[in-house]
């Protein structure tokens, strides 16, 4: 996967929320804006470990200050994420990954012709060695979400390369996981281990910064996290505002089975709608139309098909995954989603009428065309 090429074609969660005219948007933006800030005093209270980054202002890659200049000559053949934070929030945030630190500084930071004025600069290292990704939610109710091998882009972005994600979650009882891994198993309670706060002190100091809420000592909230050979683990994000979209959400990991006439994947969105199927394939989605009582099924919902998403009835994927970019705006149109059925697009034919019960994960075919 060439990580560099994909993130010139795939948006920010902010930029989805804009698409929709999201009331959240602003807010949004700012909370992604600061999230490496909030990470960092994550890790010095806690000790939560996060990516070591290098900031500068962005004006200084400009005027090749002393300091640059001596990180450049250093560091220059490193691959390295490059973020460019506005410093005015009405300004967007522009993403780059997989590149080396010469070739972004000097090349790909001035094809964004921004006023270096207003942004900073933040340089993180970068790995194509991954071991696991991570992205869940924890909320009164338990904690759940997804990890797979590979780059979170996976998770975020709604596909995976040659392993298909495990499902989990842990009613603070009991975990269950989508199938077994016992790898993957021992990942995650890792994960939840280091966001498990029994320090009375160290909680005040969480609810003070950021109004933290905690669920049995857990930190709430949603959060995504990497681990890759060279450096270990890292948490990437702690989104507050995602954890309170999902605050009453509870899940129940199921088995996705396939028959002949009922298809099962993942709730991606809750709810149920009852339509005939418009299947859209990535070729023709600048072109394509879709009626208010259609059902939209793809091969996996991408940034160029949210207009299709808006209009349709209700939303069926191949690909995806239950908090995906694609899956929490869904949710927040309020779309019955089911993603990952994995054979939608070929079992299903344009014209048939089907019942989509997202709350069970179902797809029903009523009549066939």
């Amino acid at each position: 996967m060439d990580q560099a090429k994909l993130y010139q074609t795939q948006i920010s969660l902010t930029e989805w929320f804009l698409g929709i005219e999201h009331q959240e948007t602003e807010a949004m933006r700012a909370e992604d804006n600061e999230k490496r800030e909030r990470l960092k005093v994550l890790h010095e209270i806690i000790g939560i470990p996060i990516e070591v980054i290098t900031q500068f202002k962005a004006i200084e890659l400009v005027e090749k200050s002393e300091r640059f200049e001596k990180f450049l000559k250093e560091h220059g053949e490193e691959l390295c994420a490059l973020r460019l934070i506005p410093l005015d929030q009405n300004l967007p945030k522009l993403r780059m990954r997989g590149l080396s630190i010469k070739k972004a500084a000097t090349e790909w930071f001035f094809e964004q012709k921004i006023d270096p004025q207003k942004y900073k600069a933040d340089f993180m290292p970068h790995s194509e060695k991954y071991v696991w990704s991570t992205i869940f939610v924890v909320n009164e109710h338990g904690v759940f979400g997804e990890i797979t091998k590979g780059g979170h882009f996976q998770l975020t972005q709604g596909f995976h390369e040659g392993f298909s994600p495990i499902v989990f979650s842990f009613d603070f009882k009991k975990w269950h996981f989508s199938r077994e891994d016992l790898e993957a198993e021992k990942a995650i309670k890792k994960i939840v281990d280091i966001i498990t706060v029994k320090d009375k002190k160290k909680k005040e100091i969480l609810q003070e910064k950021f109004n933290s809420e905690f669920a049995q000592n857990v930190l709430q909230g949603y959060f995504e996290t990497v681990e890759v050979e060279e450096f270990g683990l890292w948490f990437v994000d702690y989104n507050r505002i995602l954890g309170k979209m999902y605050d009453n959400f509870i899940f129940e990991t199921k088995s996705i089975k396939t028959e002949t006439k009922e298809l099962s994947g993942m709730t991606a969105s809750p709810g149920q709608a009852t339509g005939k199927v418009k299947i859209i394939s990535r070729e023709t989605i600048t072109e394509a139309t879709i009626e208010e009582d259609e059902i939209l099924v793809c091969d996996m919902t991408i940034p160029d098909c949210l207009f299709l998403m808006k209009k349709a009835l209700a939303i069926v994927t191949d690909k995806g995954g239950i908090l995906s970019h694609a899956a929490i705006i869904s949710r927040e149109l309020g779309k019955p989603c089911i993603s990952a059925t994995k054979v939608a697009t070929t079992v299903l034919k344009n014209g048939d009428l089907v019942k989509v019960d997202a709350d069970r994960g179902i797809v029903e075919i009523i009549k066939p065309k």
